[in-house]
């Protein structure tokens, strides 16, 4: 056993307790002492786990520092963007003020955090928990993240200081995006990828291609306040091999995982949010057809994606 010094996004310490050898089913943390007037956010827990997903709470970076070397095939991921605004007074407004709050039914939706960096801040966290991935994902394998256009030059940068080799944008083109008189509507999203080192080259048929942009409208009948169309996810999650794990540390309500069910794929999720993470074991587990029953969470299996 080792203890580990970390430094999480607020600045507070915490020291994680992990073995020689850490896998998922044996890696833990040890919070340091707080007091009750502070968050909660740097305890590491393990929510959910069966043979075909695990799901972790806590801020991602204490998640993925606690997480065995290449264990999984790909990252699918959308990261806060922290953008919404040119200046810090807009980007510091919750996210309920950011973007659309509410499903179709007119139902609030829980804020998200991380929202609210400026670029060069944003810049260095995502090269922090882009390189930590890089150490999660095997050789060879994919990373797939979103941004928008604000945030797109700070993202690819972020991508290659985290080792990563830069492989492209895709865009993803919203039909129903709001207007903008006497401006370009603002009506895409991006797909930044990369890949942890070189990757294979077939010709003869045998290689999957995928589209080099993507059309969708945003969900209407969303749970997050972010949520990305479950189409464009089952697209995106294919660029991983049948059977192999898909990594997202900012789970949100599940999307992802939801993705990775439908498609064949197993899933590791993290997510700070407890609204949030609720939502996405339901909809996990739902996807996989699994029964959401809290009950049974002490036997589950454990070795279906033993690192």
């Amino acid at each position: 056993m080792r203890r580990v010094r970390t430094v999480a996004n607020n600045g507070h310490t915490q020291w994680l307790v992990v073995p020689d050898h850490a896998d998922l089913d044996t890696a833990y943390t040890r919070p340091r002492r707080r007091s009750p007037k502070e968050g909660t956010h740097l305890v590491v827990t393990r929510r959910y786990q069966d043979e075909y997903s695990t799901l972790w709470q806590g801020d991602a970076l204490a998640v993925l520092r606690d997480l065995a070397p290449a264990s999984v095939d790909a990252l699918i991921t959308d990261p806060p963007y922290s953008s919404g605004g040119m200046i810090r007074g807009d980007r510091m407004v919750g996210t309920g003020r950011k973007y659309i709050n509410s499903d179709s039914s007119n139902q609030a939706i829980a804020d998200f955090t991380g929202d609210s960096r400026d670029q060069r801040a944003y810049a260095y966290w995502c090269s922090l928990w882009l390189s930590e991935c890089l150490r999660i994902v095997k050789p060879g394998g994919i990373a797939v993240l979103f941004t928008d256009w604000r945030q797109l030059p700070a993202t690819t940068d972020a991508l290659q200081a985290g080792g990563w080799v830069w492989r492209g944008i895709v865009p993803w083109y919203k039909p129903t995006a709001r207007p903008m008189p006497g401006r370009f509507t603002a009506a895409c999203e991006y797909v930044v990828w990369g890949s942890n080192g070189p990757l294979p080259v077939a010709f003869d048929g045998s290689m999957k291609t995928f589209p080099g942009f993507y059309q969708a409208s945003a969900p209407r009948d969303r749970e997050h306040q972010t949520q990305k169309p479950l189409d464009v996810m089952r697209s995106l999650v294919k660029i991983a091999p049948e059977g192999s794990i898909v990594l997202d540390p900012f789970m949100g309500s599940g999307t992802t995982g939801v993705a990775a069910m439908n498609e064949g794929r197993r899933f590791v999720g993290s997510e700070l949010v407890e609204e949030h993470l609720q939502v996405a074991e339901r909809r996990i587990r739902a996807a996989a057809g699994l029964n959401v029953d809290h009950g049974d969470q002490d036997s589950l299996d454990l070795e279906g994606l033993r690192a």
